[in-house]
């Protein structure tokens, strides 16, 4: 059989990466980008729920939530932007991600089928970030600790659930950061000696997704190169 996974966030950096490692044969992935709409705006993950639904013939298996933003929020903002910035951040990192857990969740249900999610969180849900980066530091833990509600509330009705957590990865958005907090400071933190490619966060993505023993569910996966060890 086939399996249908949906991926939001595919169209560059990590999202590309997985896109690319879970496409073969057996893997049918519908794959979402900022053309499919803002995803602050409370009706597009419903939306592109939906829309995946159609096109893969009303089944997904596998539900992948890659979509986030990075954004600096520094705390001598007005009120208003600084509180913008905390919601907007909020919005798509964790409220988006939970509305598509909730329609997968569901999905499984009405099917009586197994189901898979896995939550792209950061490092950041337990080292936290920089002072400009506490709404991101923040949506991730809330990611992290949604996941294990899941993982803890679904998994004898075969929903399992799985959260990876990147350090720096080398996307884009990883280097305009990188550069602008001086990238040799915050290489010389990372035992490794270098940032995450985005290769090798796909690659736990798809052991997630199509070879993670079900006892596994609820497990929260770091690779940052030992920059923070748990």
């Amino acid at each position: 059989m086939t399996l249908h996974i949906l991926v939001t966030g595919g169209s560059r950096g990590i999202g590309a990466a997985i896109v690319d490692e879970l496409s073969d044969d057996n893997v049918l992935v519908y794959a979402t980008s900022s053309a499919d709409g803002d995803l602050s705006d409370p009706t597009v993950p419903s939306a592109i729920w939906h829309n995946a639904l159609q096109e893969m013939g009303g089944r997904i298996d596998v539900l992948v939530n890659n979509a986030g933003v990075f954004e600096p929020n520094p705390i001598d903002r007005s009120d208003i932007e600084w509180l913008d910035g905390w919601e907007r951040t909020m919005a798509i990192n964790l409220t988006a991600s939970a509305q598509l857990c909730r329609l997968a969740i569901l999905h499984w249900q009405a099917l009586g089928q197994e189901g898979r999610i896995i939550n792209v969180a950061s490092r950041a849900a337990y080292r936290g970030d920089s002072p400009a980066h506490w709404h991101y530091a923040a949506s991730k833990g809330g990611m992290v600790s949604m996941t294990k509600s899941i993982a803890r509330g679904y998994a004898a009705q075969q929903i399992y659930a799985f959260a990876i957590c990147p350090g720096f990865t080398m996307t884009g958005m990883a280097e305009d950061y990188l550069a602008s907090r001086g990238g040799d400071k915050l290489l010389a933190d990372i035992p490794l000696g270098r940032v995450a490619m985005p290769e090798e966060v796909a690659t736990l993505v798809r052991f997630c997704a199509l070879e993670a023993p079900p006892s596994m569910t609820g497990a929260v996966l770091d690779i940052n190169g030992a920059s923070y060890v748990r």
